[in-house]
């Protein structure tokens, strides 16, 4: 009797600690969790220009490989390493006796042939001549002449001279190494001058035209002016780029050849845009939304977003100036909820 007492007592408790429960959960249910506290902050407009930047590449306005146009054995010699040398300067001579033996000889032609034609001349001004015979000697005195200009020709090729007016590289050959037109026997540039070779995708194509004036950035942050002068008309097929190259103007020291540089220019005018910190757009997979707080509550807005930076992105439509929204605690926030705002940001 005791036994069925003690159960039946165990059943009585489980009954009310289970209805206890239940009233606890219903309880909670109607219990509200009360406003969000958010820091909020007001949008605003300020004048922005979109300042594009490019990775680019610095180039001498002028570079040449120096080679010969014939092969031959090094006689003179004058390339000094680093040096600045003149426009026309001669650099290198290759042995030429045989091509002056061979002119001397067509000289010597040359002065028979011609005395040749002035006696067939006077025979043909007194009618003791045929005129056929007097045409000969002449053209005789032509062959030598054109033999005389080519010879003087390859004479040339054996000097090669300084195209324009600029500085040596590194030497590769030695005074009387034997070279051929295969060998570069030191590259020259000059140095007055730079250009810089940068790419861009294709969508800034309507952005980019010959006089656009560019700013060019080497490793330590100085900064030099250039002018766009030409535009590759054909789009990269492999990345869809476009290649430009601007002119440096003014001094260019810090600039050498070969070394990398970012170039900065503005895309559009400097006009006031609607811009809101990154952390502060929330995106869907459709839309993009921003918490806009109106009256206490939260407004879920769809937003379209244009110029985008590190730390903020610009607003085209969908909130205005003096709008207040959210700036924190973006994912408590639901639509109609009600906040209250800790601070103005």
């Amino acid at each position: 009797m005791f036994k069925n007492y003690f159960l039946y007592l165990l059943a009585l408790a489980t009954v009310a600690a289970s209805c206890g429960n239940k009233s606890a959960k219903k309880e909670d249910k109607g219990k509200s969790s009360g406003p969000v506290a958010v820091d909020v902050s007001i949008a605003k407009a300020s004048e922005l220009s979109n300042i594009v930047e490019a990775n680019g590449t610095v180039l001498a306005l002028d570079f040449v490989e120096l080679k010969s146009e014939v092969p031959g054995r090094i006689v003179f010699l004058n390339i000094k390493e680093g040096a600045l040398v003149s426009e026309g300067t001669v650099l290198v001579k290759l042995n030429d006796e045989d091509l002056q033996a061979q002119l001397r000889k067509y000289n010597a032609q040359l002065e028979l042939a011609k005395t040749n034609e002035k006696r067939l001349r006077a025979l043909l001004d007194v009618k003791g001549l045929n005129v056929a015979e007097y045409d000969q000697a002449v053209n005789q005195v032509n062959n030598i002449e054109a033999d005389i200009a080519y010879t003087n020709a390859l004479i040339r090729k054996t000097e090669i001279k300084a195209p324009f007016t600029g500085v040596i590289g590194l030497r590769n050959v030695s005074k009387g190494a034997f070279v051929s037109s295969q060998d570069i026997m030191a590259t020259m540039q000059s140095v007055n001058s730079m250009k810089v070779d940068f790419v861009l995708p294709e969508t800034y194509s309507g952005s980019i035209y010959n006089g656009l004036k560019v700013e060019v950035v080497n490793d330590v942050g100085k900064k030099y002016p250039a002018t766009v002068i030409g535009i590759e008309p054909q789009v990269n097929t492999a990345t869809r780029n476009i290649k430009i190259r601007a002119v440096v103007s003014g001094d260019n020291k810090g600039l050498n050849p070969g070394a990398f540089v970012r170039v900065l220019f503005n895309e559009g005018e400097t006009k006031k845009r609607i811009v809101l910190p990154s952390n502060c757009i929330i995106p869907e997979t459709r839309f993009k939304k921003v918490a806009v707080i109106k009256n206490g509550k939260v407004k879920m807005t769809n937003v379209e977003t244009g110029l985008r930076k590190e730390a903020f992105v610009e607003i085209i439509s969908g909130i205005e100036e003096g709008d207040t929204f959210a700036v924190n605690g973006l994912l408590y926030l639901k639509p109609d909820a009600e906040v209250i705002i800790r601070n103005i940001k």
